[in-house]
């Protein structure tokens, strides 16, 4: 193998590696040979096969195995002479022609373009001084716990039979659904208890019961939405024939042991306490969130490297397309904006070279420290990822599972996790007590939701009154005038971390 050093300037490198004809020739031998003894073909017995006859009739594919398996190896083994970590994965280019390579008329040589990660001097941790916001968990944020808890286990009373429903009131309904006159399966439900105003049904639907009272029958005229999930039903007409059995009003749950132990709980006492000492988690959680956002400034401003100009463009590109969308979504342009295109650029791209730089920080710090990610801390997280899309867990199980990048997605968050944690332990924590709202204050929200720092010149416009539906799925079995549950979809690779590269 013979390497040639075509250039370096700064961080970029440009190489060029040759591998003599005669040595592929002789892995070609080699790889023949060892799979004499597997070759059936029709004529011979099995491994008796004339290594002449194989070289000629699998002799090109082999040669083009040979060739893939030794740019890897011979590119691979280039990096750990020169002891280089690219930044992206290298760009291989063959030079020549292919068809004289396989043939074994000509030499194989290609270059490899690439990117460095620089050496990186870590700053002494010790050094580093963090405050931890703290708030103390009170009673009167107890209450409001269990009061929002009640709210959700609320029952309904029903009401005299003729008092006519409002927004937040249950009817209990029979319906038939029709379209051009005809009823369509999945439009017929009976008995059915439906909270008007929970957006439970589609658009249009459960505002035509406001006012029915018991014993009413009302025709409810509906669009079904066009991007509802059911093909044959989406954008088209349809009448509802629905009667009305009853009217119930909500009923806040009562707050007392008895609806303690109906949630499992031994006393109310002991309900207090875990919805105290859930609220206290989520305070730590909030803490630690507010904690990180500072060491990671800290990282980014005590460590000064050349970033690989790759890294920070594919960072800058997603952040930039995150904005453009969020543009979109607000029914904005660039030209609504106090900043110019060239401002908002430059901004989101310094936000860019910080992800990257502490991304890089944090990565370093994990490998001369041996931290490693465990496989029981991945199947751990695999567990949380698959809980997170109820019904479709097996499907979504085998994404990752067959997925690397998928699965990169779930190692990153748990390193950049153990890294953060070496990092506090060495650094000194201190504890600031802070007000709920500041606690509650999104951390670095500036640079997790940068599109957000765009401020329109003037106030859009109203929103319609009639919110836009949400995307379908496939009807309900039993009532095609429902919303179908929403399912997730498995995160797509493009938008992974790669590992902690970027922050």
């Amino acid at each position: 193998m013979n390497i040639t050093e075509v250039s370096a300037e700064g961080l970029a490198r440009e190489m060029q590696i040759t591998i003599a004809a005669a040595d592929l020739a002789s892995k070609l031998e080699i790889k023949i040979d060892s799979i004499k003894d597997q070759v059936q073909l029709k004529g011979f017995r099995p491994g008796k096969v004339p290594l002449a006859h194989i070289r000629k009739t699998f002799g090109q594919q082999l040669m083009g195995e040979i060739i893939q398996e030794t740019v890897n190896e011979s590119s691979q083994k280039m990096l750990t002479d020169r002891d280089e970590r690219p930044a992206m994965q290298p760009e291989i280019k063959l030079v020549g022609e292919a068809d004289a390579i396989i043939e074994g008329k000509a030499d194989l040589v290609y270059d490899v373009t690439y990117e460095v990660i620089p050496p990186i001097e870590l700053t002494d941790f010790s050094k580093l001084k963090l405050e931890k916001p703290v708030v103390d968990v009170d009673e009167a944020r107890v209450d409001e716990a269990l009061e929002r808890l009640a709210a959700t286990r609320k029952d309904f009373a029903p009401r005299a039979k003729t008092a006519k429903a409002k927004e937040g009131d249950r009817v209990k309904i029979d319906f038939i659904g029709r379209i051009d006159g005809e009823a369509f399966e999945g439009g017929t439900g009976e008995g059915f208890d439906l909270e008007l105003g929970s957006g439970q049904f589609i658009p249009g639907f459960e505002e035509q019961l406001i006012g029915t009272k018991a014993g009413d029958k009302k025709d409810v005229e509906v669009n079904f939405p066009e991007e509802y999930g059911a093909a044959e039903l989406a954008g088209k007409a349809a009448v509802f024939e629905c009667t009305v059995h009853e009217v119930s009003e909500p009923k806040d749950a009562e707050i007392n042991e008895e609806f303690a132990t109906s949630l499992g709980m031994e006393s109310l006492e002991k309900l207090k306490d875990a919805m105290r000492e859930q609220i206290g988690q989520d305070y730590d959680q909030m803490s630690r969130g507010h904690m990180k956002k500072g060491l990671l400034d800290q990282l980014s401003d005590s460590h000064d490297f050349d970033l690989p100009p790759s890294m920070v463009e594919m960072e800058f590109n997603q952040i930039w397309h995150q904005f453009e969308h969020e543009l979109e979504n607000n029914q904005q342009k660039l030209e609504d904006l106090d900043e110019s295109e060239e401002e908002l650029r430059a901004e989101y791209r310094a936000i860019a070279e910080r992800r990257v730089r502490t991304g890089l920080v944090l990565a370093e710090v994990g490998s001369k420290n041996e931290i490693q990610v465990t496989q029981e801390e991945m199947n751990q997280g695999l567990m949380q990822r698959v809980q997170q899309f109820p019904g479709q867990e097996q499907q979504v199980f085998e994404y990752f599972q067959q997925n690397p990048e998928a699965m990169a997605q779930i190692r990153a968050p748990i390193f950049e996790e153990k890294v953060i944690d070496f990092i506090c332990e060495l650094a000194s924590v201190s504890d600031k007590k802070v007000s709920l709202e500041q606690l509650m204050t999104e951390p670095g929200a500036e640079e997790a939701e940068a599109p957000k720092k765009a401020k329109p010149k003037k106030a859009p416009a109203k929103k319609a009154a009639a919110k836009k539906a949400p995307a379908k799925k496939a009807p309900a079995k039993k009532a095609a005038a429902k919303k179908p549950a929403a399912k997730k979809a498995p995160a797509k690779k493009a938008a992974a971390k790669k590992d902690a590269d970027k922050k």
